[in-house]
């Protein structure tokens, strides 16, 4: 795949953008290494002074900063002016948290008598540079909730961002230098995923994170297990979106229509697979078709639109072989299936809703990366449970009951990262994100996310 910029809205090339060279690469890898024998050697007042910093650039930039996102992968302009705002937020929590996150543990007294010692504690050490392999859909985002506690921590980054975002990526280098970070702090690497095996093996290469498909998590898993290097993934979700009796239809179905919607349907963590009650199932089934097919879908850059073009024409058509295969198979589309009227140019795709959904259908097993979500009427919780777990992936789920009981079966039973009641699934600086089974593992964002990339150490003082 080329590393350019071409206008999902358009279809147009915009930039087109050299691979770097062995050379290149080289001079990168040493520049990290040396750089972090230097930055881990900050105070973390000194590191908390820089993301605060780099945060006010962020921040007086977000609307530059959210139309080149919006050119590049065409979410709606509002929602790119939201994701960096999320990420100056997440940059000042750290700033503000990371001491406390990382700070030193002290083992009980009579353990440390009982092991010998006249004292012991456990410190957190950063572990060097390491490699964040990106996706597009959250191009700013997904870098920062790796970057931001990876800094803190002492850690440096070389960032291999999707190919289709080369702007995003640059402009991300380039803030933590205007920030003052010393130079081989946070590199951006243009380079396309053949080059990403050798990177990784280098000896210099500490870690790597990866958020993006199953295929390329397996990939960086396969390299960095025979490196016996240290590997954070989130990978693919098909998040289930589970409406039971005592639920607020009303808001139920409001809710479900963004958790199915934001960022044009292209997001991990979104809600895919809609599982209602039979009591409450037409009601539910009705509001959400209904506020699905009154979405706006057009320009990215107008305030209006809600939903803009998907990022490639390729996840345009994958989309379409799904939706395709699942009404060859008797699926009922409720609305949307089909390219929208009067949008020829640009890889646009109505928001659908597909009702009728069986396991024959391929929707029924993948990850459906668009506006289109697979709707299913359960007789039971139980049924509803067995259901939401019938997938491959565990990244995060939503439930809407007002049942205690229920609530504590879904907490004890739902195979997920995260598991949301009354709400939608969404990712916040302090509450650990991450997944299970094919979704990956690790966990990004709290302390949990922080200590991921550090050496937890054990000090002991003889007597």
């Amino acid at each position: 795949m080329a590393i350019a910029t071409v206008n999902p809205a358009t279809g147009e090339t915009l930039q087109t953008f050299e691979e770097l060279g062995p050379e290149e690469i080289e001079r990168r890898l040493a520049a990290a290494d040396s750089a972090f024998r230097r930055f881990r050697g900050l105070g973390l007042g000194e590191r908390a002074a820089l993301l605060n910093r780099a945060a006010e650039l962020l921040e007086a930039d977000q609307e530059d900063v959210a139309r080149k996102v919006t050119t590049e992968m065409g979410k709606p302009l509002a929602a790119a002016r939201a994701e960096a705002a999320k990420c100056v937020k997440a940059m000042r929590w750290y700033a503000a948290h990371a001491a406390e996150l990382l700070s030193e543990e002290r083992p009980a007294e009579a353990d440390v008598r009982d092991s010998g010692a006249a004292a012991a504690r456990v410190v957190h050490r950063p572990l060097g540079p390491v490699l964040a392999v990106m996706p597009w859909n959250f191009p700013l985002w997904q870098v920062i909730r790796f970057a931001a506690p990876a800094l803190m921590a002492g850690n440096v980054g070389l960032l291999k961002h999707a190919s289709n975002v080369p702007r995003t990526a640059l402009y991300l280098e380039e803030l933590f230098l205007r920030a003052g970070y010393p130079a081989g702090c946070f590199q951006t690497l243009l380079v396309g995923a053949a080059a990403v095996e050798g990177i990784l093996r280098d000896p210099r290469i500490a870690a790597a994170t990866l958020t993006g498909s199953e295929s390329a998590g397996r990939s960086v898993a396969a390299v960095a297990g025979d490196e016996v290097k240290k590997t954070v993934l989130e990978l693919g979700g098909s998040d289930p979106y589970v409406v039971l009796p005592s639920a607020d239809i009303e808001q139920a179905a409001r809710t479900a229509v963004t958790a199915r919607a934001q960022n044009n349907g292209q997001s991990c963590i979104a809600a895919k697979r809609f599982i209602a009650h039979r009591d409450v199932y037409d009601d539910f089934a009705a509001r959400f078709t209904g506020g699905m097919a009154a979405l706006t879908v057009g320009d990215p850059m107008a305030e209006s639109t809600d939903i803009g073009p998907l990022s490639t024409e390729k996840g345009r058509a994958d989309l379409e072989e799904l939706v395709e295969d699942a009404v060859r198979h008797g699926a009922r589309t409720l609305c949307g299936g089909r390219r929208p009227p009067g949008l020829e140019r640009g890889w646009f795709y109505e928001p659908t809703v597909l009702a009728g959904v069986t396991p024959r259908m391929r929707i029924h097993r993948e990850e459906a990366f668009g506006p289109v979500a697979a709707l299913y009427r359960v007789d039971d919780l139980d049924e509803a449970l067995a259901l939401a777990n019938g997938t491959s992936f565990g990244l995060s789920s939503n439930v809407w009951t007002r049942d205690e009981a229920e609530q504590e079966r879904c907490v004890r039973d739902m195979e997920a990262g995260g598991v949301y009641f009354n709400g939608m699934t969404a990712s916040h600086p302090a509450f650990p994100f991450g997944g299970v089974k094919r979704s990956g593992y690790g966990r990004e964002l709290s302390g949990y996310g922080i200590r991921e990339f550090c050496n937890t150490t054990t000090v002991w003082y003889g007597p």
